[in-house]
């Protein structure tokens, strides 16, 4: 027979150098940092947990000296090896309530689990044990010892014990534990969160249409069902295409999911216009992502495109701090149903120096002219912003709109030989325009801003 080393070194690939799977473990245990956050939650909410510090017993389990069993009460200080003892019952003593008359020699009381054991008594028959006469009982000799059947306070825990240590898993058996303590709440280590998507042209979510070469999602649910039976935070991205630049936003977005994004930068946060160009500029304490991104979009430079739209998709809150300064709360950029956000009018001002406008005048006004005079603009990969189209007078209109300025000589020249083809008057242009864009997502609700800007 073979041993189990020749039956190894016959499969394919296999390396007697490999490690040893302790020691996979304990280099990846290097890799790793534990979780340090720690969060307070109710009982039924702690299942499955692990305990972020010791439960100290606010009381002792049990409270008091209880009986053991259904039955009789008495001081066993009355048996009398090889001899019956006959008592007379004089009361009875329910769970829940202390029972406070008085027992003289001879006598006893009928008792119930649980029972706090009355004063000066400390010996409990079970019932099965005794035969009844009236209001008299008979215990058998030598079926029972002083102090049987008695459960003295603390015996399972004393106030001010552990009852369940740093680090334990909390089974069911535990929440049972810190129920019995008078505890609502227990304070545990944050949950692992975990973030995954699936990555391919290929991959369909479901409900889309089936297509050519394509297949539908199915592993991303079986890690979800993975990680979901584990315990851990499951924090799904959905399908990231095959491009460069997102797979690497989804990857640092998945890595700054779990609370913050913090970023630094040469400004305190961000301001309701360029404190450089206007000293009384505001900081704001928050913003949203939508009026992050328009700002970003109109001009303001605090921030990228890109990282605010990731940032927004996944709804990882960004705060933007500076690199320069130890102290101060920057700006949180967050989701607009934040309970906690206030909703001003306008929120701040954004302005470009750097655009140019160009018009088309006497331009034939029909259905289809301004495709045929942005689509050769599109042509020429150039980024058009604003489009203004003025109403028609006497069948021909003006058709303006505005470029980068490093465009302006670009355009002007696309311009040039659309004029002849749509049978347009003249073209004109300033390459001298700067764009002010008001930002606010209160402005939905309040008509009349625009009124007062000017």
């Amino acid at each position: 027979m073979k041993t189990i080393a020749q039956i190894a070194a016959e499969l394919q690939g296999y390396d007697p150098q490999a490690l040893h799977a302790d020691q996979v473990n304990a280099f990846l245990h290097q890799l790793v940092q534990p979780v340090a956050g720690t969060e307070e939650v109710g009982i039924f909410e702690a299942l499955g947990r692990v305990l972020a510090q010791d439960v100290i017993s606010p009381i002792s389990v049990p409270p008091h000296d209880n009986s053991a069993m259904d039955g009789y009460v008495f001081a066993g200080s009355q048996l009398v090896p090889g001899q019956p003892l006959t008592l007379r019952s004089v009361g009875t003593a329910l769970a829940g309530k202390a029972w406070t008359g008085t027992v003289n020699a001879g006598e006893c009381v009928k008792i119930m689990t649980g029972a706090i054991m009355p004063a000066g008594l400390d010996t409990v028959v079970p019932q099965e044990f005794t035969t009844a006469q009236g209001d008299q009982i008979t215990i058998a000799p030598d079926v029972l010892r002083l102090g049987d059947n008695r459960r003295f306070k603390g015996e399972d825990l004393m106030e001010g014990g552990v009852a369940l240590a740093r680090g334990e898993l909390l089974t069911p058996a535990a929440l049972g534990l810190v129920a019995s303590l008078g505890l609502k709440t227990v304070t545990v280590s944050r949950r692992l969160r975990v973030a995954y998507f699936s990555t391919g042209d290929e991959i369909l979510s479901l409900g889309e249409p089936p297509r050519e070469g394509a297949v539908y999602d199915s592993n991303r649910y079986t890690v979800f069902g993975l990680l979901t039976r584990l315990g851990v935070e499951v924090i799904d991205m959905g399908v990231v295409r095959d491009e460069p630049a997102e797979l690497e936003a989804a990857f640092r977005t998945a890595a700054l999911k779990a609370d913050e994004c913090q970023i630094y930068t040469d400004v305190d946060g961000v301001y309701t216009t360029d404190p450089r160009v206007v000293p009384e500029a505001r900081k704001l304490d928050t913003i949203t992502f939508e009026e992050m991104l328009e700002m970003a979009s109109l001009g303001s430079k605090v921030l990228q495109i890109r990282s605010v739209e990731f940032a927004g998709k996944y709804k990882v809150k960004l705060r933007v701090l500076s690199s320069f300064q130890d102290e101060g709360e920057g700006t949180l950029i967050t989701v607009e149903d934040d309970k906690n956000m206030e909703q001003p009018i306008i929120s701040g001002i954004a302005f470009n120096r750097d655009e140019a406008k160009l018009t088309v005048l006497g331009v034939p006004d029909r259905p289809g002219i301004a495709y045929q005079i942005l689509g050769p603009i599109a042509d020429a990969n150039i980024d058009v912003d604003m489009i203004i189209q003025n109403v028609g007078v006497d069948g021909t209109t003006d058709f303006s709109f505005t470029v980068n300025r490093s465009e302006y000589t670009k355009a002007m020249a696309v311009l040039e030989q659309v004029k002849q083809h749509v049978g347009a008057r003249e073209i004109v242009g300033d390459n001298k325009t700067c764009k002010v864009s008001a930002v606010g997502v209160g402005m939905r609700s309040h008509p009349g801003v625009a009124s007062q800007m000017f």
